[in-house]
C-alpha cells in the first residue's frame, strides 16, 4: 500500500477506521508525540467517533511519556523517544491507561532540525497495542519504521495518515484470524 492509497479505495483511514472499531465494537486511545493531536482530530472528525475514541494522550516530552503513559526510563535512555520500542510503550500505555481495546502512537522528528545520520529528519515511529480478550493470548503490540520526506507539516500529516492505515490494517489482521 502507498503513502497515497487508503485503506477502503475512497474511504479516508479514519473513515474506515471509525466503521471497524464500531463494527467490531471496539475503542481506542490514541498517543502522540510529533503529531500533536492530529491523528485524535482525524479520528474525532468522523461523524460518531464517540462511541468509539476513548482518549488521546500528547506525551511531546520524555517526561510525559514516561508519567502519562509509563514509557519506562531505560527504554528512552538505551532507545530514545525516537524508536520502535518507545512507539509500541507508547501504544501500550494509551490502551491500558484508558483501558481500550486498541492504542495507536506515533513518534518522530518532524524538523526541520533535529536530526542527526542514524535518525534523520523524517523518522517516524508507529505504535500499535491490542487488547484481546482475557485468557486469549493474542494480545500484541508492535511498531513499524517510516522515514518521510517534505517540510514539518508534509512529515506530520503522513505521520498522522500512517497511524490510522496501520491501525486499520491491524485490526483487519485481527478479524481475518477469528
Amino acid at each position: 500500500m502507498t503513502d497515497e492509497e487508503t485503506p477502503t479505495g475512497d474511504d479516508p483511514p479514519a473513515v474506515c477506521l471509525g466503521t471497524l472499531l464500531t463494527e467490531r465494537d471496539e475503542t481506542l486511545a490514541t498517543a502522540e508525540s510529533l503529531t500533536g493531536g492530529l491523528v485524535g482530530s482525524r479520528v474525532t472528525g468522523v461523524p460518531g467517533a464517540s462511541a468509539y475514541f476513548d482518549r488521546g494522550y500528547v506525551t511531546y516530552s520524555n517526561d510525559a511519556k514516561r508519567r502519562e503513559l509509563g514509557v519506562a526510563r531505560e527504554t528512552l535512555d538505551e532507545h530514545g523517544a525516537v524508536s520502535g520500542p518507545t512507539a509500541r510503550e507508547m501504544a501500550v500505555g494509551a490502551r491500558d491507561h484508558a483501558d481500550t481495546t486498541w492504542g495507536v502512537s506515533t513518534t518522530g522528528i518532524a524538523g526541520p532540525t533535529g536530526g542527526t545520520p542514524e535518525k534523520p529528519v523524517g523518522l517516524v515511529y508507529v505504535g500499535v497495542a491490542y487488547a484481546a480478550p482475557w485468557g486469549t493470548e493474542a494480545s500484541f503490540s508492535r511498531s513499524a519504521r517510516t522515514v518521510f520526506s517534505g517540510d514539518r507539516e508534509a512529515v506530520t500529516r503522513a505521520s498522522a495518515d500512517r497511524a490510522l492505515t496501520a491501525l486499520v490494517q491491524a485490526i483487519r489482521d485481527v478479524a481475518n484470524q477469528e
